[in-house]
């Protein structure tokens, strides 16, 4: 495959040698990833279906959402939920009324969608779909109209390997709040949460906040609830490295008389009155987000995954780093860079810029290695289609 590919050395200090980082994690519950994970429900069970009916997946983007926060009166020993939260999913997509109701999938996938990943009662959840049929031109670079399909938009990927030892902690963070062990532990906890980490010297220690919704109903008191903070506290510290500062529900009033003075939820999820979500506005294909590194602004989520690159190429990126990263050896960090142009073949980015994290100048060996491993992932592009479909990539 002809490709303009650039290898090249990496300028900077790899990311655990730099003076000071930050990185963000928005948790399952959060109202952006909560919109980002609905939307892209929808745009999958919208893929198989349109593979089940055609044998192929049509042009579709379900990548433009809204929740809209709801109402509630939190209590302790248990609330309502006043009103319910609204969910909006639009976009466009290939309509077949008689084969295919892209409505009625995206609305029983997004709802699907809570009823497996979220603990609270999905009927206080209103879900819409605005969606209308796609324009003509963008029809055709999907296959089955042409050979090869083409790029659907001029946009880049990026992604990187490896994760940094902040990065790694918050995700391993992340992973003990949704854990079975955590919440059967703490019940209190709910699925809404955020991470977010610094450090501010190289081997520097992290100071970590957690933004953690609390359920209404297993808080009795104002006394009790800054008592399951504190427990909550030291199970959580207890999974960190040893000189960790930890940091939890921040708003809180230390002199709180009742529960307007801390973060109690009816649901476990601030959507219920607090925040409203938005596609995009969260974690990256990384899992997370990362000021400290290159960051694609693209909504991956609910685009689809054939022929739109926002979510192909910065998936590919990821995969791309880590496969570089992992079979190389010696290198210490790999930044991946992909570009494509709308009409051109999607396995064919206008560049593709690989820098590695090396001691000296990059050898001739090195850079044919480095492209052989891109040219096989571009020659075979549609894996990664195959994987986002059977959800063996994140997405959000």
């Amino acid at each position: 495959m002809s490709a303009n590919i650039i290898v090249k050395r990496l300028l900077r200090p790899a990311m655990d040698r730099q003076e000071y980082e930050m990185c963000e994690h928005k948790g399952i519950g959060h109202p952006d990833t909560l919109t980002d994970a609905m939307c892209e429900a929808a745009s999958r069970e919208l893929s198989l279906a349109y593979l089940r009916e055609f044998g192929r997946v049509m042009h579709h983007n379900l990548d433009k959402g809204l929740l809209i926060a709801g109402a509630s009166a939190p209590r302790f020993r248990g609330g309502t939920v006043t009103q319910p939260i609204k969910v909006v999913i639009c976009g466009r997509a290939t309509e077949f009324k008689n084969h295919v109701d892209v409505r009625e999938i995206a609305v029983t996938a997004a709802r699907h969608y809570l009823q497996q990943h979220i603990r609270c009662d999905t009927n206080n959840f209103t879900i819409m779909a605005e969606i209308r049929e796609g324009s003509k031109n963008l029809q055709n670079v999907m296959p089955g109209r042409r050979e090869v399909v083409l790029s659907n938009d001029t946009s880049f990927g990026v992604g990187f390997a490896p994760y940094s030892r902040l990065e790694q902690t918050v995700l391993d963070l992340a992973k003990v709040l949704i854990s079975g062990e955590f919440r059967q532990s703490f019940p209190v906890a709910g699925d809404d949460f955020k991470v977010m980490a610094y450090r501010a010297a190289v081997n520097g220690s992290p100071v970590i906040t957690i933004a953690l919704a609390l359920v209404d109903r297993y808080v009795e008191s104002v006394e009790h609830y800054f008592s399951l903070k504190n427990a909550i506290r030291e199970c959580l510290l207890s999974k960190l490295p040893a000189a960790a500062e930890l940091r939890i529900n921040m708003l809180d009033d230390d002199h709180a008389k009742d529960e307007r003075g801390i973060y109690v939820t009816v649901s476990g999820l601030s959507a219920e009155m607090g925040d409203d979500g938005l596609v995009g506005r969260g974690n990256r294909v990384s899992g997370l987000i990362t000021p400290n590194r290159m960051m694609s602004l693209e909504a991956a989520a609910g685009k689809n995954p054939v022929s739109h690159v926002g979510k192909i190429y910065n998936v590919l990126a990821m995969l791309l780093a880590r496969d570089i990263y992992e079979k190389i050896g010696a290198v210490e960090e790999v930044n991946v860079q992909l570009l494509s142009t709308i009409g051109r073949p999607i396995h064919q980015p206008q560049v593709t810029v690989i820098e590695l994290g090396v001691e000296k100048d990059i050898t001739g060996a090195l850079s044919t290695q480095v492209r052989m491993i891109v040219n096989n992932w571009l020659t075979n592009i549609d894996k990664v289609t195959d994987r986002i479909l059977s959800q063996q990539v994140a997405i959000f």
